[in-house]
């Protein structure tokens, strides 16, 4: 349960904002197919719920195939499953797919050709009835000579034509059309629909013969009907036979099953189903019975004599693939039992064939995967530093030769280590430093109203004697606050450190924006005074801001004056006293000002104003407040950038002999 949690946080945190809002959509889409709501809103909505899920099960198969393929095992598998297996499958899926298309074809010609054979055989009866009819000796009436022969030609064909009717007539209307759709010819022979007036649509093998020489025109007719005990003496190996007539449909809704032939529409008007015939057994599991198909033509009369002369029928039939085969091989006579051993030979082999290649597969794939997973292994241990584990080499090969490198490797690295470990004790002090100082910036800007702050820092070795502040006492009240702590490295970074804590301390009690600076500067004074030696000291300067009343109040602890600018003015914000951590009863004052709208607040320590140029000159108080006054209108991070541009540009060299430190405030 706990790594199933963990997979779905895993989920949760690489899905992106268009992942969140399919996710949203998809949600809704159910949720308003779960409630039935119908409409132009809810379908669209749907609509785009099935976008989204397409959307999103791309996206969970990007990313399921890439943890599938992290691992190398999984790759070659994958790999040997696109090589392998998945033309295989696919060679087997076609062979089956066109094995049961050739079986359907075969049972549907044999359902073909079973009644096509009963109409040449009713149709050579018709022939041998009219050509007997004329031996008959002059002493027989006719309609006895017709009555022997109808008697004769039903005792001998009953089982092949069950209810065979044998009539003898004139040349009627009826029988005239359908004889002459023959194209002229003195017989007919097919499959005919006829509709009653009272009863259901039949359907019957008919072949009607001309009997020539006789006194008056007369026809011989036979008829059998096809229904269900006439279906059960068909196509022996197929199993269940229907026979659907059909009948026109000119509705402009479809309705069922629509068959088309002709450039019309048929539907099913009446079904004939074959009785006591049940589908045979099958004699292995994959005897799977297959469909089977086949359209007859047939001429359909309709009740008012009118004739459609290609109205369609269906039979339908299901069969066993083995009675199938049983027909197929039996025009191979004395070779089929060969044929059928040899093909079972050449699957036996291509299946040891196959067995082989894939047990030589895995057996490659292991130990491929086994030696990069002791690789893997090993540079874990290498991780944990622990390396006095080595890869065992099992054969001299490639991956042998790998392992080997790799133990090589290993056996070197403990005295990378111990080099590596003498180098970074000479670098331990400057590393603590400097994770000391980079804690003690400020991570995140205060949100005041009108207020925008800007600060770079740029230390001239590893760790910084410059400190800077911002600390939000209240929604309109904003402490500024700007150090530079005498002396280097990790005493200056812890004394970074303890002035640091005592003004946020200090700063961050209830009732704080109201606090004199001057009382806030003696606190810290006292503060570095009894915690300090006496080499020890600071320059600091705070201002504290409140944007309802635009009121800035300062003290300046012996830090270089930070100035304000405005409307191309600037005044020095200088009061306040000596620095800090000298004297402890030192009484600090603090300056107050009204603030103009748009006016630059700016800090700064002593290396932003010292760098000399080639002819011994600093760049100034001076010089820095003019430049500032011509980038007044910027925004703060462009006037502390050109600020430090200016300052770099002036000394003309990229190195730097002190901290630079510059503070922009812009008071709106």
């Amino acid at each position: 349960m706990k790594s199933f949690f963990s997979s779905l946080k895993e989920v949760y945190s690489r899905l992106s904002w268009l992942d969140t809002v399919c996710s949203a959509i998809v949600a809704l889409g159910l949720l308003v197919a779960l409630l039935g709501i119908n409409g132009k809103v809810s379908s669209f909505l749907e609509f785009l719920a099935v976008v989204a899920g397409v959307y999103l099960v791309a996206r969970f198969i990007g990313w399921w195939r890439s943890r599938l393929l992290w691992s190398l095992r999984n790759r070659i598998y994958v790999a040997y499953l696109f090589i392998a297996v998945v033309p295989i499958v696919s060679i087997v899926i076609l062979v089956v797919l066109a094995a049961r298309i050739l079986y359907s074809q075969l049972g549907a010609y044999l359902l073909y050709e079973d009644i096509h054979k009963r109409i040449e055989l009713i149709a050579d009866i018709a022939q041998h009835i009219a050509i007997a009819h004329q031996t008959l000796p002059a002493s027989i009436t006719e309609s006895e000579s017709e009555g022997i022969l109808a008697v004769q030609s039903q005792a001998v064909h009953d089982r092949e034509l069950p209810g065979l009717k044998i009539e003898f007539s004139s040349k009627s209307r009826d029988l005239s059309q359908l004889r002459d759709t023959s194209q002229g010819k003195n017989s007919f022979a097919g499959l005919l629909q006829e509709e009653h007036s009272v009863s259901e649509p039949t359907l019957s093998l008919i072949s009607l013969r001309m009997i020539e020489d006789s006194e008056e025109p007369r026809v011989v007719v036979l008829r059998v009907p096809v229904d269900k005990d006439f279906l059960n003496t068909i196509a022996p190996d197929l199993g269940v036979i229907q026979l659907n007539l059909m009948e026109l449909y000119e509705g402009t809704s479809p309705q069922g099953v629509l068959y088309r032939s002709g450039g019309k529409q048929y539907r099913v008007a009446k079904p004939i189903v074959a009785s006591n015939r049940r589908l045979q057994a099958p004699m292995f599991w994959l005897d799977s019975p297959v469909n089977v198909v086949s359209p007859l033509d047939s001429v359909y009369v309709a009740k008012d004599g009118k004739l459609d002369l290609a109205r369609p029928l269906l039979a339908v039939a299901n069969a066993r693939p083995s009675r199938l085969n049983a027909r197929i091989f039996t025009s191979l006579g004395e070779l089929r039992n060969t044929y059928v051993i040899l093909f079972v030979l050449v699957g036996i082999i291509f299946l040891l064939v196959e067995a082989v290649a894939w047990t030589t597969g895995i057996v490659l794939t292991r130990r491929i995967t086994r030696a990069v997973a002791d690789l893997y292994r090993g540079t874990q241990y290498v991780q944990a530093r622990d390396y006095s584990h080595r890869v065992q080499i099992e054969k001299q090969d490639q991956l042998g030769e790998l392992a080997e490198s790799f133990n090589r490797m290993t056996s070197s690295i403990s005295e990378l280590i111990e080099v590596e470990a003498k180098r970074r004790r000479l670098e331990n002090e400057i590393s603590i430093a400097r994770e000391v100082q980079n804690q003690l910036f400020p991570s995140t800007l205060p949100s005041v109203p009108g207020v925008e702050i800007e600060a770079i820092c740029k230390a001239a070795r590893s760790v910084s004697g410059d400190y800077y502040d911002f600390i939000q006492l209240s929604p309109t009240h904003v402490a500024i606050a700007i150090a530079d702590i005498s002396g280097k490295g990790i005493s200056a970074a812890l004394l970074m450190a303890s002035l640091q804590a005592a003004l946020r301390s200090q700063a961050l009690t209830e009732g704080s924006e109201y606090m004199s600076t001057a009382e806030l500067v003696t606190r810290l004074n006292k503060h570095l005074v009894r915690n300090t030696g006496d080499d020890r000291f600071a320059t600091f300067f705070i201002a504290v801001y409140d944007s309802a009343t635009r009121t800035l109040r300062y003290t300046n602890a012996g830090h270089l004056p930070s100035f304000l600018i405005c409307n191309g003015s600037s005044h020095l914000l200088d009061k306040g006293g000596m620095v800090l951590g000298v004297l402890e009863d030192y009484v600090y004052e603090q300056g107050e000002l009204q603030v103009a709208p748009e006016s630059l607040l700016i800090g700064y320590s002593d290396g932003l104003v010292e760098p000399e140029n080639v002819y011994g000159e600093e760049f100034g108080i001076a010089r820095l407040r003019e430049a500032a006054i011509r980038v007044q209108s910027a925004k703060p991070s462009l006037v502390a950038e050109s600020l430090m541009a200016a300052a770099e540009e002036w000394a003309g060299t990229a190195e730097q002999a002190d901290d630079m430190t510059v503070i922009v405030t812009r008071l709106r």
